[in-house]
C-alpha cells in the first residue's frame, strides 16, 4: 500500500503543466472533424465522441494539476519560473477556450461555452502577462531556452476570439462591449507578440545549434498562431459590424493563412531532419504535433469556404488526415508511457 501511495504522489509531483496540450489537440480535432463531415459523414460521430472524451479528459487532468499546487507547491512554482516549462502553463487556459468552442459548436451549449470562455480568457490574459514578466525580470534565460513553445502565451490570446466572437450576440447588452473588447485585445496583443517572438526564434534557428530532441515537436507550434489567428480574424469580422465583409482585413486573413503553407512544409522537413540526425524521444511535447496542425486545418476550411475556393478546402481535408495520424500516434505513445509510469519519472 505504501508503494502505491508513493507512486501516486510521484505522479502528482511530476505532473507537468503541458498535459493540457492534449485537451487542446483533442478539442481542435473534434471541431475540424465536424467541419469535414460534409466530406465524410461518419466524421460527425467521430467529432461528437471526441467532444465528450475531451470534457472528461479535462476534468481528469485538472485533479493532479490542482493537487500539485496543494501538495508540491515548490515544484509547481519551479516550473512556473522555468524559461521553457513556464510557457506550457497557459495550455490549461487555452484548453478551456478550445472546450468553449467545442461546447458552442458541437454541444450547442452556449451556457457552458460562456463559463469556459470567461474563465479561460481571464487565465489566458493572466498567463500572457505573468510568463513574459518572469522572463523579463531575471538573467536566467539563455539562448538555449528559446524555442517555439514561447508562442503558447500569444497563441492563447489569439484563440480568445475564436469562441469569443461566437458569444458576442449571446451575452447581455451590458457585457457585449466587454466581450468585444476582450476579443479585439486578444487578437491584437497575441498577433504582435507572435511576430516579436517569431523573430527571436528565427534568430535561434539560424545562429544557434538545433533544438534538443524532446523540443523538436515544438517546431509545429508555429502553425498555431497562424491557424488560430486566421480563424479568429475571420470570425471577428463575420460576427461584428466593425469591419465590413470583403474588406482588406479578409484579404489579410488569406495572406496570413498562406504563410502557414510555408511553415507546414518547413515543419515536415525539419521533423524528418531531426528523426534522421537527432531522434525525437517521446515527451509531452509530442502534443505540439496536434493543436497547431488542427488550428491550421480549421483555418484552411474557413478560408476555403469564405472565399469559395474548393481547392483550399480540399487541401484542408488532406491535412486533416495528417492531424488524425499525429493525434493517434501521440495518444498511443502517451497512454503507453503513462501506463509504464516513465512519463512521471
Amino acid at each position: 500500500m505504501l508503494n502505491e501511495v508513493e507512486c501516486r504522489c510521484q505522479i502528482v509531483k511530476n505532473f507537468t503543466p503541458s498535459w493540457f496540450a492534449s485537451v487542446m489537440g483533442t478539442g481542435i480535432l473534434a471541431l475540424v472533424s465536424l467541419f469535414y463531415a460534409k466530406y465524410l459523414p461518419i466524421l460527425k460521430n467521430f467529432g461528437v465522441v471526441l467532444y465528450y472524451f475531451n470534457i472528461a479528459l479535462f476534468f481528469f487532468l485538472l485533479i493532479p494539476w490542482i493537487l500539485r499546487w496543494i501538495l508540491f507547491p515548490k515544484n509547481a512554482l519551479s516550473d512556473l519560473e522555468h524559461p521553457v516549462i513556464s510557457n506550457f502553463y497557459p495550455t490549461l487556459s487555452v484548453g478551456m477556450l478550445v472546450l468553449s468552442a467545442d461546447f458552442i459548436v458541437i454541444g450547442k451549449n452556449i451556457y457552458m461555452g460562456e463559463i469556459f470562455w470567461f474563465i479561460g480568457a481571464f487565465l489566458t490574459i493572466f498567463f500572457s502577462l505573468l510568463t513574459p514578466f518572469i522572463a523579463f525580470r531575471g538573467e536566467h534565460v539563455k539562448i538555449d531556452h528559446i524555442n517555439p513553445g514561447w508562442f503558447i502565451p500569444p497563441v492563447g490570446l489569439i484563440v480568445i476570439p475564436i469562441p469569443g466572437s461566437l458569444l458576442i450576440n449571446h451575452v447581455s447588452s451590458g457585457f457585449k462591449d466587454i466581450v468585444l473588447l476582450v476579443n479585439i485585445f486578444g487578437w491584437g496583443a497575441g498577433f504582435f507578440l507572435y511576430i516579436t517572438l517569431l523573430a527571436i526564434c528565427m534568430y535561434r534557428f539560424i545562429l544557434h545549434h538545433p533544438l534538443p530532441g524532446t523540443l523538436a515537436p515544438t517546431i509545429w507550434i508555429n502553425l498555431g498562431p497562424i491557424g488560430a489567428g486566421t480563424t479568429a480574424l475571420i470570425n471577428l469580422i463575420k460576427h461584428t459590424s466593425l469591419v465590413p465583409e470583403g474588406s482588406l482585413a479578409f484579404f489579410f486573413g488569406l495572406l496570413f493563412w498562406s504563410f502557414g503553407i510555408w511553415w507546414l512544409a518547413m515543419a515536415i522537413i525539419m521533423t524528418l531532419y531531426y528523426i534522421h540526425t537527432i531522434k525525437i524521444p517521446y515527451a509531452m511535447s509530442w502534443w505540439a504535433f496536434t493543436f497547431p496542425v488542427g488550428a491550421y486545418v480549421s483555418a484552411t476550411y474557413v478560408i476555403g469556404t469564405t472565399f469559395g475556393i474548393k481547392l483550399i478546402t480540399d487541401i484542408g481535408f488532406g491535412i486533416y488526415w495528417l492531424l488524425v495520424f499525429l493525434w493517434v500516434v501521440t495518444l498511443i505513445r502517451t497512454v503507453t508511457n503513462t501506463y509504464t509510469g516513465s512519463i512521471f519519472r
